[in-house]
């Protein structure tokens, strides 16, 4: 395996990385910066029914198998 190959973005950190990554975490932001500014409000009534979300989904997306460590 040369350098090049060893030091490579690979999964989400290539993706994140591609034009479309970009993209997304730019509108992101713009989303996010516009209903903080504009709706505290309505995020503050969310919040704590997006805390209770984010725990199943930490669990769903948090426990990361990769294939290529099976040999």
């Amino acid at each position: 395996m040369t350098h090049t190959e060893h030091c490579a973005p690979k999964g989400f950190v290539k993706w994140f990385l591609s034009w479309r990554g970009v993209v997304l975490t730019v509108l992101l932001a713009g989303l996010s910066y516009y209903l903080l500014t504009q709706h505290l409000g309505h995020v503050g009534i969310a919040l704590p029914y997006l805390i209770l979300l984010a725990c199943p989904l930490m669990h769903i997306f948090g426990h990361h198998h990769d294939e290529g460590d099976k040999k």
